[in-house]
């Protein structure tokens, strides 16, 4: 190859390389802007810090101790008395948990946070980001969905506006503020993963946004918020088998946190519809096992004697397709569908009993405090 011909070559593959540069730096500010978070109308987010200053303050640390009295296992053995003059007196050991909380209504102080969070707890203090303290008084408690709503005595109060989670998709970007491992307020960012996990065994009515935005031991209770700063959910609960963050976390949805809060602030407690029914998910094994038409459904596996179901008609075997008009494909669903109706009501329950679909109507109940025995009839 002669020199003329190689520098000829050179030239336009450098002019090539240098185009492609050219390029790149042309589109880089697009791509740039295409992984940023956008504000509702559409425009982008070149930090989340002006969103940040107004509402993290209103996520608050809670410090929640709990009396445990302790009986030394040797204090029944004679010897070990005689010895060590042990008493009989059991001593009192305290038991620290740390969460987080968001203040909600600052005329009356409400705090939301996570039933776990202050479960048997004996005094609850809570921390703001500008170092003032307050001990936090109990408005109520709902261990089946987590939920627990405190009230503190501090003026001027930072609150957190409530968010529309109806059109949260997957892919929205959202942040998750709260007080993990207890090194202080912290903000970590991620997008939704998944909207309405249950199954999970965590709460009895599990509707959860799940999240890869990093949740921790200590986040419970906390914030999760969209880029204009309003609340979605409150963060409660990790997967991981090493107790830190593996992408995986759960928050109640404000809907129903919201929901639950209005029922315990008003009442001091959230009444619930109940049927009386041990539900089990209907398989396409069990399908086949009982001829079925339908694939999907609540199998009726139980039933509470002289229950709401049991009077209205339901019977074992009979598969629950719909509650007042909503579809029920598993138990979950059903659960949700009937705690939202109200005692005293009449629902119509759709069911597949054999090859006939029927429609029986059902008194509904009050969903009693503790889980009631099934009995076969």
């Amino acid at each position: 190859m002669s020199d003329r011909v190689f520098r000829r070559r050179l030239t336009l593959l450098l002019a090539a390389l240098l185009g492609a540069a050219a390029l790149a730096l042309t589109l880089a500010p697009r791509a740039t802007q295409a992984i940023l978070p956008v504000t509702p109308d559409g425009q982008p987010v070149a930090s989340l810090a002006p969103m940040l200053e107004k509402v993290v303050p209103a996520v608050v640390n809670i410090n929640s101790k709990t009396r445990v009295r302790v009986r030394n296992p040797f204090v029944d053995d004679p010897l070990f008395r005689q010895f060590f003059g042990m008493q009989n007196a059991p001593r009192e050991r305290i038991e620290q948990s740390l969460g987080s909380g968001v203040i909600i209504d600052a005329a009356k102080g409400y705090v939301l946070t996570n039933n776990h969070v202050i479960e048997g707890a004996d005094d609850i203090e809570v921390e703001l980001g500008d170092g003032r303290n307050a001990r936090a008084k109990t408005i109520g408690t709902d261990p089946e969905t987590d939920i627990a709503v405190l009230r503190i005595d501090l003026d001027k109060l930072p609150t957190v506006a409530f968010g529309d989670v109806e059109h949260l998709q997957v892919g929205d970007v959202v942040l998750a503020i709260g007080n993990p491992f207890g090194v202080g307020q912290t903000v970590t960012s991620g997008i939704v993963s998944a909207l309405g996990r249950n199954t999970l065994g965590i709460n009895t009515f599990e509707n959860f946004i799940q999240t890869d935005a990093a949740i921790n031991p200590g986040n419970s209770g906390g914030a999760l918020v969209d880029v204009a700063g309003n609340l979605l959910g409150i963060n409660t609960a990790i997967f991981s088998k090493t107790g830190g963050s593996l992408g995986i976390g759960f928050a109640i949805p404000v809907s129903t946190a919201r929901q639950v809060m209005e029922s315990l602030i008003r009442d001091g407690r959230v009444t619930r519809g109940w049927i009386g029914v041990e539900p089990r998910d209907l398989t396409p094994e069990m399908a086949k096992t009982l001829d079925l038409p339908v694939k999907q459904g609540v199998l009726i596996a139980g039933l509470v004697e002289n229950g709401p179901a049991s009077e209205g008609g339901i019977r074992l075997g009979d598969v629950v397709v719909k509650v007042a008009e909503a579809q029920v494909n598993n138990t979950p669903q059903l659960l949700n569908a009937v705690a939202a109706l109200k005692p005293r009501q009449t629902a119509t329950l759709t069911v597949q009993r054999g090859n006939k679909r029927l429609d029986v109507p059902v008194t509904v109940g009050q969903r009693p405090p503790t889980r009631p025995v099934m009995v076969d009839r």
